[in-house]
Parts: structure tokens; sequence; C-alpha cells
């Protein structure tokens, strides 16, 4: 289908009162954005976009070994610095690794939500970790419901593990940047496909490099019915 009759994401008003569930906007702690400067101009653009909400979830895993002390005061010198209008919260992305599990049995972590009940984990994009489900029913167990970022982007994933992963219990969130085939045509058939089947619960940018994020939210991909679907869930809290 010719792209004349699609829309990009920033054309398709997506954005417009927006909370994003996932992004590397924390200044020089991860892989996402380095400098202080260049977090302001991410959050500067986001509000353009009209995003009003971001949960800022950096890595937390073995090769990134950040502790939840030095992430707060990070955030706090970030509150301090910006002045606009998106509403801050900090989180974790957390690599379900042996560090992990150190964690989560000391308590040392940063949830998400408003009552701290849920938490962001990811695992290899290639290959998952020993016991995957034992681990996801463990933080269960802890009364924390975990949220798994970007499944469309696990290659060693299909629909019956999704499906069993739904039917432990696990969220879903979709990376908003894979509808518009920023990781590929398997990752956005994956997501298409999640969101038809109703998996999808949160939705947010993974954000690492503004320019990055730019190019992809201005591709014409997206259908209407896809359009239809993610405005479904902009209301979706967590």
């Amino acid at each position: 289908m010719l792209n004349f009759f699609k829309k990009s994401l920033v054309r398709s008003g997506v954005f417009d009162g927006f909370t994003d569930y996932h992004s590397h906007i924390l200044p020089g702690v991860d892989d996402g954005i380095k400098t202080m400067t260049d977090s302001l101009a991410v959050l500067s653009y986001y509000e353009q976009l009209g995003i009003r909400e971001v949960w800022l979830t950096p890595h937390i895993m073995e090769d990134i070994p950040n502790t939840t002390d030095a992430l707060r005061q990070r955030f706090n010198e970030l509150t301090e610095a910006y002045s606009g209008t998106i509403t801050l919260h900090l989180a974790s992305e957390n690599m379900l690794d042996a560090l992990f599990e150190e964690r989560l049995d000391d308590g040392d972590l940063l949830p998400m939500g408003p009552r701290g009940d849920h938490l962001l984990v990811e695992t290899s994009y290639f290959s998952p970790p020993m016991d995957l489900y034992g681990i996801l029913d463990k933080i269960m167990h802890k009364g924390i419901r975990p949220i798994l970022a970007h499944p469309e982007r696990y290659v060693y994933m299909d629909k019956a593990d999704y499906q069993r992963l739904k039917e432990m219990g696990v969220k879903f969130q979709i990376n908003i940047t894979s509808l518009v085939g920023a990781y590929g045509k398997e990752a956005k058939d994956k997501a298409e496909m999640m969101l038809k089947e109703k998996w999808v619960d949160l939705t947010g940018t993974d954000i690492h490099k503004l320019h990055a994020f730019q190019y992809a939210a201005n591709q014409k991909q997206l259908s209407a019915s896809t359009i239809k679907q993610i405005y479904a869930l902009t209301s979706e809290r967590i």
C-alpha cells in the first residue's frame, strides 16, 4: 500500500496526552542520553509533541550496575534543572540476570506506578534467562506485577510464548516506534499482532538518542486501524 494513505506517529496525534512508560532520558547513567543539556532537549521536544508524563527507566544490569541511590540523586538533579510541563517519574529497566535476583531478594528496586507495585523487566534479545518463568513468578509472589519491556524485539519468543506470559499475568509494554519499523519487519509484525490480540498494556518510546527517535516518529507507516489501536492504549494506566 502506498505510504500516501499512512501517517507518521507525529502526524497521527498519538503523542498528545501520551505517557511514555519506557525511556532512557536520565543523563549519563546508561547507553541513553549522555548530558543534562541533551536530556532537556528531549523533554522540550516531548512538550512540542504534547507528551504529558514520562517514566525515566535507566538500565540496571550486570553490565550497567546502577545503584538505586545514584539514580535517585541523578533524577533529583534532572528535576531541579527541568522546569517544563511534563511530569517526571523515576523507575528502572531491570535485566533478568543474577544481579536482578540479588536486588529482588533485598527489595532494592525502583518500581513503577503510584503504588510501586509494577516493575519493568527485560531479557536478552536472543535467548531467555535460565528459569524465566520461575523468575517472573518470584516477582509476582513479592506482590509486584512484572511489565515485560519490548516483547516484540525478543527473537526467541513466538506467539505461544506471549500467550503463556499473558496467562501468567505479565504485562506487555511495546516500543511505539516498533509499529513504524524502527527495529525491522519481524518486530513490527509482532507488535501489530500483539495489538490485534489485545495483549499490549502500555507503550513507550525506549528513546536513547533524540535524532533516532525523531526520524522514526516521522516515518509514514501507520494505518488508520493501527492508529485507532494505539489511541485505545493511551488511556491505559498502571
